[in-house]
């Protein structure tokens, strides 16, 4: 038998479970990684807590939780590129926080850890570093632009706004006041959020904007169309349901295919920075996804095993 994070129905923190479940084997073309760490995402409690979120991703209860982890390769199918002890992390979206993670190599997200790189910060990559890496290509960023980061603070902002600033963007981040000092310490100028956002960045930017990317909802976006900023130079992760005109809509699955290796590069010549805002063993799962729905979080949260 092995654990695994269950939820039997659709709800908060409080559905959560850890459970013994029986011990998966890798079949053909599969391997199995015994799982060091999670990388939490707020589409995961946003998937266990909204049956219509998780329909959207074809996710019944009861279901397994999560879906970026990282580990050590220890059991490989017939047929699968890689071999016993090799470390990789990885998506499995409904299935990551659990002891053992079965991955598809044809099919899902593996990749190898690189040398340098933790397993805890490796598990924050998957859909963090590529959403970020997809919205911030939409909007093709050069030196000169000055560009209007949207929840700079949060899991994907922090990757956004470092990608930005590599591409040689001055970035303007929106957040809570509380988040200010950390976001000047990534390389962002902060400014708040809600009513009035337009006039605070004209007086940040007088000279204007030029991009915007909005990871929470759409309000940078429409501040930015506000501003004059043309819709093709506007990128949102999170505006299904109040799309915009002209606006790209992005998600991971739109990243290059260079992108993680461009992040993980990035990271080990210290040019993006993952700040780790807490860790909580796997025990603590409830505890840790308040946290993150709380909205507060400076970073990523990661789960350990």
């Amino acid at each position: 038998m092995s654990r695994a994070v269950i939820y039997e129905a659709f709800g908060g923190p409080e559905v959560l479970k850890v459970r013994e479940v029986p011990e998966p084997h890798a079949g053909p073309g599969q391997v199995r990684v015994r799982v060091a760490a999670i990388g939490l995402n707020p589409m995961d409690w946003g998937i266990s807590s909204r049956p219509e979120a998780a329909a959207r991703f074809g996710i019944t209860v009861p279901s397994g939780f999560g879906s970026d982890f990282a580990g050590v390769v220890d059991q490989v199918g017939d047929g699968a590129a890689f071999s016993v002890g090799d470390r990789v992390y990885g998506g499995a979206l409904g299935r990551a926080a659990a002891e053992f993670v079965l991955v598809t190599t044809s099919a899902d997200s593996l990749w190898h850890t690189p040398e340098g790189i933790s397993d805890e910060v490796a598990s924050t990559l998957p859909v963090a570093g590529l959403t970020a890496a997809a919205a911030v290509a939409a909007i093709d960023l050069h030196s000169g632009d000055t560009v209007l980061v949207g929840g700079a603070a949060g899991g994907v902002g922090v990757f956004a706004l470092q990608l930005a600033k590599l591409a040689g963007a001055r970035v303007i981040g929106t957040a809570s006041e509380s988040t200010f000092e950390f976001l000047r310490q990534i390389g962002a100028e902060p400014v708040a959020y809600g009513p009035g956002l337009a006039d605070r960045v004209r007086s940040l930017a007088p000279e204007r904007v030029t991009a915007a990317t909005d990871l929470f909802g759409t309000e940078t976006a429409e501040t930015a169309l506000a501003l004059g900023v043309a819709p093709e130079r506007i990128s949102t992760i999170a505006a299904m349901s109040h799309p915009l005109d002209g606006v790209h809509a992005t998600s991971a699955s739109d990243a290059g295919p260079d992108a993680m290796e461009r992040i993980t590069h990035a990271i080990l010549t210290g040019g993006i920075t993952v700040p780790i805002d807490a860790t909580f063993p796997v025990e603590q799962i409830r505890d840790a996804v308040t946290l993150q729905a709380g909205r507060h979080v400076h970073g990523k949260i990661v789960i350990t095993l």
